[in-house]
């Protein structure tokens, strides 16, 4: 089966074919650096890790660029509230900017170009479309004209006429902006300097540039006239990513990228995240436990590949609290080499060096992430591989050894491991902890690696509950089907429904 994947150009799914294979490049449009990430920023670059991740595991090559736009109204602002300067702040919040995503185990990318470090691409660019006749200069600024673009549009679905409102950019001044322009759908290129803010020297006049052309010159420097993959959040379809086509493919007549990925919003509690609202979330205040108590790096990075990554995410208590849950489960069976693994005499080192082996589990996870990066159903495979492990460590723990050949255990810890690494958790930490102190405690509860484990249900009672939860549905008995949910909820079993109708768990 190939990999397949949505194309917000084309509307449809499609075979992935790279340009010149296995090399793919892939470009993401990165933070305007004035403040700290936040849960959105979680979602896009967690997103946009696995895909690139997935990509690296089926052996493609992937080249992956990400801006920093570090020339901006709002980081201006930000300079003239902290009586700083522009390079200052813009320096502070790019550092902040790694501190959290190295928490989330994003990978680096492979170059992190900035805008002000790019001002000779973007001017050289300016300078084509206006010899092409797309751009004009006006009293000091330069425009796109839209109406030149045959295509403008073609990203977003939109007609020219709905498009008047912010097709310019970030904090325009509507009126001055109106007297320079042709067009009213027109978007500036070049902004003319203002007295006291940064500004280049160019054929212009001294000014700075737009917000859209940074990136159409940035892809082009250190990615080429056209690329494999553009990605970033669905609220960059417009005005950015439309402009950035109509920029880039003006001046070389080429695709600017043959793939166009785009990740679903994130709201708190069903509601946009607003500072007004005082629902805006940070990942620094989200991690430091500021939100809703303490929450791990990977339970956050759980939380969002537990939706479609095309799909809204809504960050609730419950939710968070049951990503919470769900990475201790996929945590303790990440470290099942280590603790019932080393009872067995394994070694670890030469069973976690070794190939994965193609197995059942592999060719299902193949299936979902090639299936437009499916990754609940992804997650569904580890999940099941940890249920399997937790089983046979139940075992170990109360009888001593385990009924599974010692090879078929070691190749499905192996596989979970290798398939999370995939999603971008964390290696389990190795720390090897006796299981003698456990052999003796009631039947009720065990512990390993200090977590309590409630094991009051076998996975068979597990399974009929759901099943009588979910006869229970269909006859639209929705109180009967809440109150097995909530009876398993009580009893450490925490229930993920997933689209196409089945119900995975996992034990809390």
């Amino acid at each position: 089966m190939p990999l397949t994947l949505y194309n917000s150009l084309t509307r449809r799914e499609s075979p992935f074919e790279p340009l010149e294979p296995p090399k793919v490049r892939m470009y993401c449009c990165g933070v305007t650096v004035y403040d700290y990430c936040h849960v959105g920023h979680a979602r896009a670059y967690i997103v946009w890790d696995m895909v690139r991740r997935y990509l690296m595991w089926r052996g493609y090559d992937v080249r992956y660029v990400q801006n920093f736009t570090d020339i901006d109204d709002k980081i201006l602002d930000r300079a003239r509230e902290t009586n700083s300067t522009m390079e200052a702040v813009a320096e502070r919040f790019i550092e902040e900017y790694f501190v959290d995503m190295d928490k989330l185990n994003i990978l680096r990318a492979d170059e992190y170009p900035r805008a002000t470090h790019t001002i000779d691409g973007i001017k050289r660019l300016i300078h084509e479309l206006e010899n092409k006749g797309y751009a004009y200069a006006s009293s000091g600024d330069v425009y796109y004209n839209v109406r030149q673009f045959a295509d403008y549009g073609k990203l977003s679905g939109r007609k020219l006429e709905e498009m008047q409102a912010g097709a310019s950019g970030r904090l325009e001044t509507a009126e001055i902006e109106a007297q320079k322009k042709q067009d009213s759908s027109d978007f500036a290129l070049w902004k003319s300097a203002k007295p006291g803010e940064p500004a280049w020297d160019s054929p212009w006049g001294k000014g700075r540039p737009g917000w859209h052309i940074e990136c159409s010159a940035m892809v082009r420097d250190c990615l080429g006239e056209t690329i494999d993959i553009h990605c970033g959040g669905s609220d960059l379809t417009f005005p950015h990513h439309e402009n950035e086509i109509a920029q880039s493919e003006a001046a070389t007549g080429k695709s600017l990228a043959n793939y166009w990925m785009h990740n679903a919003f994130v709201t708190v509690n069903g509601k946009k995240m607003s500072k007004s609202l005082h629902n805006f979330i940070t990942i620094r205040d989200l991690l430091d436990g500021k939100w809703s108590g303490d929450v791990e790096p990977m339970a956050v990075r759980l939380f969002v590949l537990t939706a479609h990554y095309r799909s809204q995410i809504d960050f609730t208590e419950e939710a968070i609290a049951s990503a919470k849950n769900g990475w201790h489960t996929l945590q303790e069976s990440l470290r099942f080499g280590y603790g019932p693994g080393s009872k067995l005499g394994w070694d670890l080192d030469k069973i976690l060096n070794l190939p994965i082996v193609e197995s059942e589990a592999v060719q299902q996870f193949r299936a979902a992430m090639d299936d437009d990066f499916n990754t609940p159903n992804a997650l569904a495979v580890l999940f099941e591989l940890a249920k399997e492990l937790r089983r046979e460590s139940n075992i170990i723990v109360h009888g001593g050894k385990t009924e599974m050949p010692s090879e078929v255990l070691q190749q499905k810890w192996q596989t979970l491991v290798k398939l999370a690494e995939v999603l971008g958790f964390e290696k389990p930490i190795p720390r090897r902890v006796p299981l003698s102190a456990t052999i003796n405690l009631p039947p009720a509860s065990f512990t390993i690696n200090k977590v309590e484990i409630i094991s009051g249900l076998t996975d068979e009672e597990i399974e009929a509950m759901i099943q009588q939860r979910k006869d229970a549905r269909k006859a639209k008995n929705f109180a009967e089907g809440d109150r097995i949910r909530n009876e398993l909820k009580d009893r450490g079993i925490t229930l993920i429904d997933q689209k196409d109708g089945t119900t995975i768990w996992h034990r809390s």
